[in-house]
């Protein structure tokens, strides 16, 4: 493990006994034992890593910094968990979702809470508390408008890879420009400083989707930590999914029709296999890769002995396989 990676690793831990130490009531169960066992899964954290690391370059105040990491992070899980019962996903970081634990109703109103969690965190923030505010619902808004452009999208097979990328910006870029974003509100940074590292978390949120977009049909359950192939299987327009339709329509129709009345993971290394020979997993690579690029080159507003970790955070995530 390099220095970096144990960094992050320190970073990481302390995001998990925060979470783990948040002030939680007993009663009712319903509610609370749901959102406990929301919390305690052993996520990449990568959105509380990437606000540290960006205060940190900033020289940002740390309390501050840890109450907007767990916030963003919060916010996350209220995301995944609305996600989850609208993709009818099984498995979150190796565990059952928390629809299929409890039950749909259970999971939206953890959910709920969840949120408000995340709220009440930013509130804890005392220098331009307002802007912050203003800023995180913003934020939330946007995600929530991805996630219904996602639903929209699902069969819709005139979807345009012009499309599918905006949408992603709202439901994956917009919180990590956040990320990134925050902290310089909180120490009332200019409005370039702050755009720019928008931009730069946005363009890092761009890339992360796509990766996880082929991942999530080349990878394995083992390594993600969650059920495969069920974007597929509920028609989701995904950046490979696109490319192949468009580029192998006859071949690409055929494959997914065997797949979806064969729900198995035969049918799933078929996929992987034709996504691999036709060039479209490579494909998905490259135009990741190059949004991987971008996030590098949106560093430039932060001096260049201050941006190492964040420059170290992109060749992390472009090098991950889970």
């Amino acid at each position: 493990m390099t220095d970096f990676q144990q960094h992050i690793q320190l970073i990481r831990e302390e995001v998990n006994r925060e979470l783990a130490n948040l002030p939680i009531p007993e009663n009712p169960k319903y509610l609370y034992d749901p959102v406990r066992y929301s919390l305690q899964g052993v996520g990449k954290r990568f959105r509380p890593i990437l606000v540290h690391l960006t205060g940190r370059a900033l020289d940002a105040n740390s309390d501050g910094l840890a109450n907007l990491a767990l916030a963003v992070e919060l916010l996350h899980t209220f995301t995944l968990i609305h996600d989850d019962i609208m993709d009818n996903d099984d498995t979150r970081h190796g565990l059952p979702t928390l629809h299929k634990k409890w039950d749909e109703s259970t999971a939206v109103l953890a959910g709920d809470a969840i949120f408000v969690l995340a709220q009440l965190k930013v509130t804890l923030i005392e220098t331009h508390a307002t802007e912050i505010m203003n800023y995180f619902n913003k934020i939330t808004l946007e995600i929530c408008e991805g996630q219904a452009w996602d639903k929209e999208f699902e069969n819709d097979l005139t979807i345009s890879e012009e499309s599918y990328l905006k949408m992603i910006d709202c439901k994956t870029g917009a919180l990590l420009g956040s990320c990134a974003a925050l902290p310089a509100i909180m120490e009332g940074l200019n409005d370039t400083t702050v755009q720019s590292l928008d931009q730069f978390g946005r363009q890092l949120g761009r890339g992360f989707q796509l990766q996880d977009d082929l991942l999530e049909l080349i990878s394995s359950p083992e390594e993600m930590g969650k059920s495969l192939g069920s974007d597929l299987a509920e028609g989701k327009q995904t950046y490979p999914v696109i490319l192949a339709r468009t580029q192998f329509e006859k071949e690409w129709n055929e494959l997914t029709s065997h797949f979806q009345s064969n729900l198995n993971g035969e049918s799933l290394e078929a996929v992987k296999i034709f996504l691999n020979d036709s060039g479209i997993a490579q494909q998905t690579i490259n135009k990741y890769e190059s949004y991987f690029n971008e996030a590098q080159n949106a560093l430039h507003i932060i001096p260049t002995e201050k941006r190492h970790d964040l420059e170290s955070l992109i060749n992390l995530i472009q090098k991950r396989t889970y």
